[in-house]
This record gives structure tokens, sequence and C-alpha cells, in this order.
């Protein structure tokens, strides 16, 4: 009798910790899912168009086919510094960021600690959204008929300007998958300018050892 009882002691007692523990555990994740959420909501919202297949994900190697044969017209939405490396020929530029000019002292001071963490290793400049993308992209492309592939060196700027234009009335969206930086030497035969189009993105001390790279290749 005295180990039953000791049973259902000890049964009450593991019961009664593991409900008074659980709100606990649960007012404790909420506030953090919470916080996910709010800073991942327009992420998600792009991915969701692609992963639905409201905006059409097209590979680097399918491009020119979905150029030449579909329809598309190829939105390069990269900065002009990388275009100005590599691009490609008949293709439209609207940059969805741009280099940030202001000179504030804030400003300023972002623009110091972005060099020393990224931009002396890649020669990117410190840039904010394009306040004006959407109406530059409406005066180049008035009708939102229009098939655009849309386009950048990895693939995420593109697709925070695809989901900008798909949320300004252009419903016939391609989105280069992966950018650029993925695409092969044979991918885009009217690409043009002084470097590959996926090295364009890369600049600063990381072109250099780009450079050796490739001559150590060269010589075997």
């Amino acid at each position: 009798m005295a180990t039953q009882l000791n049973r259902v002691f000890r049964s009450s007692i593991l019961k009664h910790k593991t409900q008074s523990e659980t709100p606990l555990r649960t007012s404790r994740r909420t506030p953090r899912f919470e916080v996910i959420n709010a800073t991942t909501s327009s992420t998600r919202s792009a991915r969701q168009l692609i992963e639905s297949g409201t905006v059409r994900p097209v590979l680097p190697k399918d491009a020119s086919l979905a150029i030449n044969s579909e329809g598309f017209i190829l939105l390069d939405v990269r900065p002009t510094w990388e275009r100005e490396k590599a691009r490609v020929a008949g293709s439209l530029h609207v940059p969805i960021f741009v280099e940030d000019k202001d000179n504030s002292p804030i400003t300023l001071l972002k623009k110091w600690v972005h060099f020393g963490y990224i931009g002396l290793w890649t020669g990117q400049y410190l840039t904010a959204v394009n306040s004006e993308f959407l109406s530059q992209v409406e005066n180049v492309i008035p009708s939102k008929d229009t098939k655009l592939l849309v386009a950048c060196g990895e693939g995420l700027r593109s697709m925070t300007a695809a989901s900008k234009l798909y949320n300004g009335g252009y419903k016939n969206l391609g989105w280069l998958a992966g950018g650029f930086n993925r695409s092969k030497d044979n991918d885009f035969p009217s690409a043009e300018g002084k470097e590959k189009l996926q090295h364009a993105t890369i600049g600063g001390v990381s072109y250099i050892f780009l450079q050796l790279l490739i001559f150590l290749k060269a010589v075997g």
C-alpha cells in the first residue's frame, strides 16, 4: 500500500511540475517567434512569389532561350559599378540599390565601418534602396504586361526587385536563379565588358586574389 501511494505521489508531483513549467516555456518562446517574423517578412514575401511560381525562376543556362524564344526582356538591377565591368548586350538597366551619397556624420561613420568590413575586400560601396526604382522601370517599360527577367549578381537583390515590380503591377516576371555569378561562359553569348559576368561582383582585395587564382590556373 505504501509503495502504491508513493508512486501516485511521485506521479502527481511530476504532472504538476510539467504543467507549471509549460506556460513558462511558451511565454519565453513567443516573443522570439514574433521578432523573427517581423525581420524576415519581406524576404519571405519575395521567396513565396518564386516558390509558388508567381515569379518564374530561370536558370542562367536557360536564360538565353527565355529571352530569344519566349520574349523576355532582361532587366539588370545591379549597381552601376558592377554593370560597367560586365553586362549582357541589349539588357535594360535600373539599379535596385544605389550608392549612398549622404555625407551626414552618421552616414560617414557607416561608410567607414562598411569600408573596413566589406568595401576593402569586395570593392562594394555603401548602398541605399533606390526609392525611384519602380518609377524608373515604368519609364523604360511602360507596359506592365511585358515579360521581364530580373537579374543581379547573386540573386538576392533581384528577389527584392521582383517583389517590388510585382507589387507595382508587373505580373509576367522571371527571376535569374543564382544571378550572373552562377552563369557559365556560354550562357550569355552577347555578354560584353572587361570582366566575365560571373566575376563582376568581385572587387577590392578579393579581385587581386581572383586574378592570382586565374593566373595559377592558367600556368597549371
